[in-house]
């Protein structure tokens, strides 16, 4: 890349994607720094860094795989490790943040990537510089600067150039959920939009769970009863009134329930339909992550029921975790199309129909700008909210 000064930049990288890391620094015309991560028999993580940060800006490139507690482990200690060496700025590159699927609060869990983010912070990371967060919300967790970069135009570029007659195709949401970014997709490219609505599995609220018991009804009016006379005691009989009297229309337009707390009413999920046409069209689901691919092989088969005559999915994120390159190859999907945020070679081998977009360039700008204190804006051009 023009216009870098690599006299006081550092890339090093711990042990997720090597190949990225390497493959940003070619672009950027720097030697990948002395940065070695392993694991002592203990399964301990050392890092050692051999060469000299001390006064530098640090680059540290690791993503997240399906060994996602020690990749983020070696971050925090290659970002400690250089915190304590006096570097002036580290800045992790984490193209796919692990756990930001568990960004809300569900039943008696917590919200996982408010601690990640925390942990981050104290570790000593000054920037972070991701891609296509799952929930742009997540970058209000971090109390540093978040980058959150995005991959729709490689994609776009992508539809565009290498799936033949694609002004027949129509975008597909799999589900409602990302129906806007199936929007946002369909208007640039000026193409149709289908989604898919309705549940296969059960919702994690249909699960038996111990907070459902229902309070005991028989004792409930005595004891509230009971609680609403300790309140407010009752006045003596020969006492004054000290307000007037609530008059019977204002208790008509008081409603009240019965006795006990209102029952919520049972969630239907309707049956997998297609809402939108996709007869005799080529159909293009998008998302942001693939890994169990159980609901995008559901969705395929319920389009090719529908008359659609070739199905690709693209994603940002190719986790593709367990036996998903099997369940994908024996599918009626003909290509999945993911970036190389996260190594999937071996999956490749599996499933011949796994394609592979490179965005090293996108991160090599990013970390050229953000060294050289230029404006981020050129790469957030025309990017909405929902991409």
């Amino acid at each position: 890349m023009d216009n870098t000064s690599t006299s006081d930049i550092v890339i090093i990288n711990g042990n997720s994607h090597p190949d990225l890391a390497n493959m940003v620094a070619d672009r950027m015309g720097l030697k990948n720094g002395g940065c070695s991560v392993f694991h002592k028999s203990n399964r301990e993580t050392i890092v050692e860094i051999s060469d000299s940060v001390r006064g530098k800006d640090i680059y540290i490139i690791q993503t997240g795989t399906k060994d996602a507690n020690n990749n983020i482990m070696e971050l925090l200690i290659m970002a400690y490790a250089c915190k304590t060496s006096s570097a002036r700025s580290i800045v992790g590159v984490i193209p796919y943040l692990p756990y930001s699927k568990q960004c809300k609060m569900r039943k008696r869990g917590c919200i996982v990537s408010k601690l990640l983010a925390k942990m981050m912070c104290t570790s000593g990371l000054t920037h972070i510089i991701t891609m296509d967060l799952h929930q742009k919300e997540i970058q209000g967790f971090f109390d540093i600067p978040v980058d959150n970069l995005r991959a729709s135009p490689f994609l776009l570029q992508y539809i565009q150039e290498s799936i033949p007659e694609y002004r027949n195709s129509v975008i597909v949401a799999r589900n409602p959920g990302v129906a806007k970014k199936a929007n946002s997709y369909a208007e640039r490219l000026r193409l149709g939009l289908a989604v898919i609505h309705g549940e296969q599995k059960e919702a994690e609220s249909d699960e038996v769970d111990g907070r459902y018991s229902p309070p005991p009804t028989s004792a409930y009016s005595n004891l509230l009863g009971n609680s609403v006379e300790m309140c407010f005691p009752a006045a003596p009989r020969n006492s004054t009134p000290q307000h007037a009297p609530i008059s019977s229309s204002s208790r008509q337009r008081t409603t009240s329930v019965s006795v006990g707390v209102p029952e919520h009413p049972v969630k239907v999920k309707p049956p997998l339909t297609i809402v939108g046409d996709v007869n005799g069209r080529i159909a293009i689901m998008v998302d942001d992550l693939i890994d169990d691919v159980q609901s995008f092989v559901a969705a395929a088969e319920m389009l090719k029921e529908n008359g659609a005559c070739k199905i690709y999915v693209l994603a940002t994120h190719g986790l593709l975790s367990s036996d998903a390159p099997r369940l994908l190859d024996e599918s009626c999907i003909d290509e999945i199309v993911v970036t190389n945020t996260i190594p999937h070679e071996i999956q490749k081998l599996q499933c011949h129909k796994i394609k592979t977009i490179d965005i090293s360039i996108l991160i090599a700008e990013a970390i050229r700008r953000i060294h050289n204190k230029e404006s981020m804006s050129y790469l957030f051009r025309n990017v909405t909210l929902e991409d």
